[in-house]
Parts: C-alpha cells; structure tokens; sequence
C-alpha cells in the first residue's frame, strides 16, 4: 500500500516512467521519456480499464514489486495505465 499512498499524494504533479508504454492493441508507444500530468491512483483490486501497462515483460517479472493503476494525463486525454513502483520517478 505504500506504493498506491505515494501515487496518490501525488497527485496534481508530474511523474515520469522509467520503461516505455505498451498499449493494449496497438503496440509499444513510440514516444519515451515523457513527463506524465497524475490525476489520480487506485490499487490493483479496482476496477480499472488500462488502456497500457508500463514494460509489459518487466511487470510479469516484478511479481513481488507494488503494483497500481495510474490516470495519467497522456497527449491531452485521461488514460489508466499499469503501473509498478520499480518504473515510477516523482518529480
């Protein structure tokens, strides 16, 4: 829970993914090391519609790392994204 209590005190301010997103249907985003708007944060029992997941084959790894859902601000539109404690850098 520490994880899920660090996105939500943080929200309203910028993050950035250390691994690429992949996008459910449409592939490995083409964009890396973008600055991320986090609106708001939920753990992995809510029931989320992601749209991406950070670093796919790493979060199968990651079994044991924090695991959250982020609604990040991503080219102007609200997305839920997968997200492990492993891939997030506060700013």
């Amino acid at each position: 829970m520490a994880f899920l209590d660090d996105l939500q005190s943080h929200r309203g301010g910028l993050l950035e993914l250390k691994t690429p997103l992949y996008w459910y249907g449409r592939g490995w985003d083409s964009t890396p090391e973008r600055l991320y708007l986090l609106l708001d944060a939920a753990n992995a029992a809510f029931p989320v519609r992601a749209v991406a997941v950070a670093d796919v084959p790493q979060l199968a790894l990651r079994s044991r790392c924090e695991r959250a859902a982020a609604h990040l601000l991503i080219d102007g539109r609200p997305q839920w994204v997968w997200v492990a404690a492993a891939d997030v850098e506060f700013l």
